[in-house]
């Protein structure tokens, strides 16, 4: 591991050490509506391992009231479509605390290439740092700060995508980089580099951003006071 790399695994550790695990798995079958979901998935909802079955109805319950809606509608058009899917909501566990979550969604495909299901990920990007463990970062590696150009450019991808803050965009690419044991910095890169190649996001959200742009300077939820 080079010099950047420990430092950065250093800060890591400073910051989320004795933090609980905030990403889980997940699995629904289209034939009998069945849900499978881990024990870390259960513990964002606020259920102990083993102690509750989930379902469309229980996992919709637990949807924050201004999600809700948009949620059900993301998930039934993604299925329905047999397409992979990801959104950004909240969930309300057991005790009433918020959690803000990513869900990323690919299809099951049985032997004969047909849809038969989802898998994924349900991401916790809750805002759970201390002010003080951030100043860890800041004064502990400054070297990984001035470094990490590639790593800022991955998360404003990230925040675009799926309007979260920069803090929230670079515990996704922590995720990513522990789940594939490749380096943080190698994610971004990647990241970056996959989607130069394909040209960026679709026409459509294109189009809008196009927009948003050009009318940006008479938005009045954005002018300074």
């Amino acid at each position: 591991m080079d010099h950047l790399a420990l430092l950065s695994a250093s800060a890591v550790d400073s910051i989320v050490a004795g933090t609980p695990q905030t990403v889980g798995t997940f699995r629904f079958w289209f034939a009998t509506q069945r849900w499978e979901w881990s024990d870390e998935v259960a513990a964002i909802y606020g259920y102990s391992a083993g102690s509750a079955q989930p379902s469309t109805e229980l996992l919709l319950a637990h949807k924050h009231p201004d999600d809700r809606e948009l949620v059900a509608h993301v998930a039934a058009a993604a299925l329905h479509a047999g397409e992979p899917f990801c959104a950004r909501h909240r969930v309300i566990d057991t005790s009433g605390r918020i959690h803000h979550v990513i869900v990323v969604a690919d299809r099951i495909l049985d032997e004969e290439d047909l849809v038969i299901g989802a898998s994924g990920y349900v991401i916790d990007v809750s805002d759970t740092l201390a002010e003080n463990r951030r100043e860890i970062l800041d004064g502990t590696v400054p070297e990984l700060v001035e470094s990490r150009a590639v790593i800022e450019q991955a998360k404003g991808v990230l925040m675009v995508v799926y309007g979260i803050t920069a803090e929230q965009a670079f515990r996704v690419l922590q995720w990513r980089s522990q789940e594939t044991n490749i380096k943080l910095r190698t994610v971004a890169q990647r990241l970056v580099a996959a989607i130069a190649r394909t040209g960026g996001i679709p026409a459509a959200q294109r189009t809008r951003f196009d927009h948003l742009l050009l009318t940006v300077h008479s938005d009045p939820a954005t002018s300074e006071h």
